[in-house]
This record gives C-alpha cells, sequence and structure tokens, in this order.
C-alpha cells in the first residue's frame, strides 16, 4: 500500500529503488528476509542436496585470473556448474604447514562438497607468477620457469596423493595456469 510520508508524497507507480525505505519500511524488509532464512532452516537437506555439481575446483585468489579461470572451467563444460574453493596458493596452501588454518578451511570445505553435493573429482588450478608461492618459499620462481613447474607440479601431486588417500573414490585432475590464461595438464 502506498503511503505518504511528511517529507515527500510516494506514488504507487514510482519505482522501487527510489521510493524512501524509511524505518518501518526496513523493518518490514528485514521481518522478511529473516522469516525466509528460518523457513529455509526448515527444509530438509535432500531438497537443496539433490541438486549439485560432480565437481570441485580449487584455484588461486590472484584477481588477474579470475575470468582466465572461468574461461578454462567453461572449456570443461562446467559452465555455472562446479564447486569453488578459492585459496591463495591453491594447492600450496592446502598441503603446507605455514598456514595451518588455511589447511584445515580446504579440507573442511572438501569434507562439504562430498557431503552435500557428492562430488566425483576435484580439479587443482594452480597459477605462474603465484604471490602466495613467494610467501611460502620466500623465492621468486617465475624468472625460472622450469623450476616454477617443477616446484607447482610437487604440490600438486602432493595434494592430489593427500586427497585420494582420504577419499580414494575421488578422481583428482591437475593443472598449471599461465597469466594468459592457457592451462597445461600436470600429470599424476
Amino acid at each position: 500500500m502506498c503511503q505518504e510520508t511528511h517529507h515527500a508524497h510516494t506514488d504507487c507507480l514510482t519505482p522501487l529503488q527510489q521510493r524512501p525505505l524509511g524505518r518501518r519500511g526496513f523493518l518490514k524488509l528485514a521481518t522478511l528476509g529473516g522469516g525466509a532464512m528460518l523457513l529455509g532452516s526448515f527444509v530438509p537437506r535432500t531438497a537443496w542436496a539433490a541438486k549439485g555439481t560432480d565437481v570441485l575446483l580449487l584455484s588461486c585468489m590472484d584477481y588477474r585470473l579470475v575470468d582466465e579461470t572461468a574461461a578454462f572451467m567453461n572449456g570443461m563444460g562446467l559452465r555455472d556448474n562446479y564447486d569453488h574453493i578459492v585459496l591463495a596458493g591453491a594447492s600450496l596452501i592446502s598441503i603446507t604447514d605455514k598456514f595451518p588454518a588455511w589447511n584445515t578451511t580446504f579440507w573442511q570445505h572438501l569434507g562439504v562438497a562430498i557431503d552435500l553435493h557428492h562430488i566425483k573429482k576435484v580439479v587443482l588450478l594452480d597459477h605462474r607468477d603465484c604471490g602466495a608461492y613467494k610467501v611460502v618459499f620466500d623465492e621468486d620462481f617465475a624468472k625460472e620457469p622450469a623450476k616454477e613447474t617443477e616446484i607447482h607440479a610437487t604440490a600438486l601431486k602432493t595434494l592430489r596423493r593427500a586427497i585420494l588417500d582420504k577419499h580414494p573414490q575421488l578422481a583428482v585432475e591437475s593443472y598449471l595456469m599461465a597469466l594468459d590464461g592457457k592451462a597445461e595438464a600436470i600429470p599424476a
């Protein structure tokens, strides 16, 4: 119902974005949102777990590769159809002792993806010129591409083995992406 405020008359035809919300309107909106959240907590888990994906992607947080990462997954036929964990350093941070909370975060998220969406595959996507590798190793591997490939391959293979040890039912694929978005598979 349209109402008049002490500041101005609110016309029913005025677009919602241009109408003043006011305290009462805000409280109504907040109540509706809270009710929706409460209702969502009573929906049986199987109702929202039934729909999902078979794939979980672990990638780095690097802003330079956001679009390239999406394009990579789209190229795999997974547009908007994968769970995504974003951690600085991707595979390295998931196995290093330098950031134990992030390591734990990866394993907890993997468990949730298995429980909720019954994923069947994990895609590990590291990238070249990664700042997290510089932080952990205190070395810039980008200056020596062969060494950089080797250090990433070691981290990717280590994480792959750890995933398969804990979850042998999963497939794991590993890739190393260049800053131009081209990704190379890292064999097991």
